[in-house]
């Protein structure tokens, strides 16, 4: 396809290219644009940009809209498709275009354009009878949109104010073929069944409650699956040589001004007032490990120093951007801070992407990588973010990973290395990452004697693998669509009575297992077996142990297995071939 650009000049592109699959959404959400203004000329248009997945176009209605809008607007976009209508690119003159913009009533244009810069090149595009001032990129023709879908309405501030006038969101999704787009749609409604608030609910694992918006509650059997992912942290970092602490959740001003998030963080914490003080409660672990590492004369022989803590820690967020467990107001972080020396840096950076890596592949999870760089607002000389970027692109250029660079979307103190995690549904999401730190030993002025006898300042690692606990437990519900592993299964096994006749036996079972450290539950209800084992299987358990008559003289248990369809019915067993066939599941 043929794609116009901002300066007017055309490229070829395929559907694959980033740039074509941008123009080609982006073309859609005129297209939508256009059949909103048709269908109801009194609307208002703000932006509609191409986004992963799709686009969107914000609007400002006269009218309650709801989705039952979507199929007549659906309707309308076919026949502009159909029309074939070209695209046209050309500039304007600013006064020329306010007077448009002002004529057609649209005030978010003649906002977007009074808040370009005086000599800005105002550009636009034509298709039909409707202007849009766009920087493109757009395909040719609006034919060349053979398939699309409108997915939802939301609800969204202009410009993302909260103090700003609510918009009404269209959002819609665009591909070459009804194939693709089929597939997507499946995808979606299959996303929308592994959905982790109503599996969480449906599983009994957490919930969320008015009382504390963005605060989730863990039910018992999800504190089995969080503690029972710590535990698997733990010992892999005990193992890999780290060493847990736990630092207090409320510390003073004094220090959050020492570490710069009071001047750079301070509209993403919760403050209090203490004896006149005023204090933070802590949105980051990291300035506590450093008074840590302070608390005791440190030596080179130490190094690297590597502190490892589970540290709950508290963010404000907006209420809109709350979301499940993905995006809370508190959340535990798996964190680690690491205290090395410069010549340490590389060697430390490849030690920590191969744990993260053996972390991801316990559980499945393809990645990629990506290399943040300096932004805007950040500490420290030139020199030294330099220093810090070179050691972590030399490290993953010594493991062979590949990456890609995100320019200036580090932290304020440092660089960093982000993992996204591929999960089953093709979904990423954003979870590990190793930041280079120079300016916060700097800052708190943290020292260690080196092998000359010198005072000398370490370097810090911020890394984390799971990110926040919470949104890792919500990625894992979706990705596992709530069939965990036997390991992290919080219930593991379900004994399943036949009548109340058999409980006696069920029990003996139940003890033997527990015996071994399996985690059981027996259906001791009045209810009959093909009911039992259905609720079992809705709460996918991965074992069940159906006993009665037969079982309970034979000393033996009939076992059904989970698999990725149904139950598979392992027949008959003594406990010492189920312990056997149990050993080969996978451990913590």
């Amino acid at each position: 396809m043929k794609v116009i650009l901002q300066d007017g000049s055309i490229q070829e592109c395929t559907f694959d290219d980033e740039l074509g699959r941008e123009a080609y959404r982006h073309t859609t959400s005129h297209i939508l644009a256009q059949a909103v203004k048709r269908l109801y000329p009194t609307a208002k248009c703000a932006i509609g940009p191409a986004i992963k997945d799709g686009f969107y176009y914000d609007f400002e209605f006269d009218f309650d809209f709801t989705d039952d809008n979507l199929a007549e607007i659906e309707a309308e976009m076919k026949k502009i498709v159909k029309e074939n209508l070209k695209l046209t690119h050309f500039t304007m003159e600013r006064e020329e275009a306010l007077k448009i913009m002002a004529e057609k009533n649209e005030d978010y244009k003649v906002q977007l354009i009074n808040d370009l810069p005086e000599d800005a090149v105002l550009s636009f595009f034509q298709q039909g009878d409707y202007l849009e001032l766009c920087a493109g990129p757009h395909v040719t023709y609006t034919s060349a949109v053979r398939a699309f879908k409108l997915l939802n309405v939301a609800g969204a501030y202009w410009r993302g104010d909260e103090h700003n006038k609510m918009l009404t969101r269209i959002y819609g999704t665009a591909f070459p073929n009804k194939e693709m787009l089929e597939e997507y749609l499946n995808r979606i409604e299959e996303a929308k069944k592994r959905d982790h608030r109503k599996l969480g609910k449906e599983l009994k694992l957490f919930t969320l409650m008015d009382e504390g918006p963005g605060f989730p509650f863990f039910l018992p059997k999800g504190m089995i699956l969080k503690n029972t992912l710590l535990d698997y942290w733990r010992k892999l970092h005990l193992k890999n040589g780290y060493q847990e602490i736990s630092t207090p959740i409320m510390l003073n001003r004094k220090l959050w001004e020492t570490s710069g998030h009071w001047d750079h963080y301070r509209e993403n914490m919760y403050t209090t007032v203490i004896d006149d003080v005023d204090f933070a409660i802590k949105p980051m672990n990291c300035p506590g490990s450093v008074l840590v590492y302070k608390s005791e004369p440190r030596s080179y022989r130490e190094l690297p120093l590597r502190f490892a803590e589970l540290g709950l820690v508290h963010r404000h967020e907006k209420s809109g951007q709350l979301h499940g467990l993905m995006r809370v107001r508190c959340f535990t972080q798996d964190d680690a801070h690491i205290l090395l020396a410069p010549e340490q840096v590389q060697d430390e950076i490849k030690r920590i992407v191969r744990l993260i890596d053996g972390v991801y592949a316990k559980f499945g999870f393809k990645y990629h990588v990506e290399l943040s760089t300096r932004p805007e607002d950040s500490m420290g000389t030139d020199e030294e973010w330099e220093l810090a970027t070179d050691g972590l692109r030399n490290a993953l250029d010594d493991l062979g990973k590949p990456y890609v660079v995100n320019e200036g979307d580090g932290a304020f103190y440092g660089p960093k290395i982000d993992f996204h995690l591929e999960d089953s549904l093709g979904r990423t999401w954003q979870c590990g990452t190793i930041q280079l730190d120079f300016q916060l030993p700097q800052r708190f002025e943290a020292e260690y004697v080196g092998a000359d006898g010198q005072m000398h300042t370490p370097i810090m690692i911020h890394r984390v693998c799971f990110g926040s606990v919470e949104r890792f437990i919500g990625i894992l519900i979706e990705h596992f669509a709530g069939k965990f592993p036997f390991w992290l299964s919080p219930v593991q096994v379900k004994i399943l009575p036949i009548s109340e006749k058999f409980l006696g036996y069920a029990e003996q079972v139940n003890i033997a297992l527990e015996k071994q450290g399996y985690r059981t539950e027996i259906d001791n209800r009045s209810e009959k077996i093909g009911y039992k084992i259905r609720e079992a299987r809705n709460e996918r358990v991965p074992y069940m142990l159906i006993v009665g008559e037969k079982e309970a003289e034979a000393e033996t248990v009939s076992v059904r297995r989970r698999d990725d369809g149904e139950q598979q019915d392992l027949g008959s067993m003594t406990l010492d071939q189920l312990f056997e066939v149990f050993s080969r599941e996978d451990k913590v």
